[in-house]
């Protein structure tokens, strides 16, 4: 009953692709390369069959962790004696 709900769906038509899309987002934040790579081959290899669901769903993978905000490290100014 709620009178601002808003039903959406959200869930991807690919998990498994959006699984790989996430894994690629994390390998992006990290910096690495050869992950990323890695990742980038397997997505072309399995991305044949219907592939705007398949982009689309690894899409929603990377913008689901791109949401996530970094963790803000403590600052390292103080001197070691």
């Amino acid at each position: 009953m709620g009178l601002f709900r808003r039903d959406n769906n959200d869930s991807p038509a690919n998990p498994a692709m959006a699984e790989l899309g996430r894994e690629f987002a994390i390998a992006r934040r990290h910096r690495d390369r050869k992950t990323m790579r890695r990742i980038g081959r397997e997505y072309d290899a399995t991305a044949t069959t219907d592939a705007d669901a398949d982009a689309a769903s690894f899409q929603h993978g990377q913008q689901t962790y791109d949401a996530i905000p970094p963790i803000k490290r403590p600052r390292r100014n103080q001197r070691r004696r």
